[in-house]
């Protein structure tokens, strides 16, 4: 999975969707209802490390596949959404 830019790219967006549904699910309450900031601050710090890193991996794939725009608009939106990776992913398995 991690030979190829494509394989690269989906591990990343594995990674980022799940920081990302950790940040809302479970560090957001805790921040808010059980008045641990620290949860936010730590997994928040992760999650932006795993975006850019998924941004520079949607680069590289974009360069290697030749990617259209609109693949890659709609991989921006996908980074957006909760499940939006998993979505993706599972529509790039498909096409692999």
């Amino acid at each position: 999975m991690l030979s190829t830019a494509l394989g690269r790219f989906r591990m990343v967006g594995l990674y980022e969707g799940i920081s990302f549904l950790v940040l809302l699910c479970i560090a957001m309450p805790l921040k808010y209802y059980a008045d641990i900031p620290q949860a936010v601050k730590i997994v928040g710090m992760l999650h932006g490390v795993l975006f850019i890193m998924y941004l520079l991996a949607l680069v590289h794939v974009t360069i290697v596949k030749r990617w259209s725009i609109i693949r890659v608009i709609g991989a921006l939106i996908a980074s957006l959404l909760p499940f939006g990776t998993f979505v993706l992913d599972a529509r790039l398995r498909r096409e692999a």
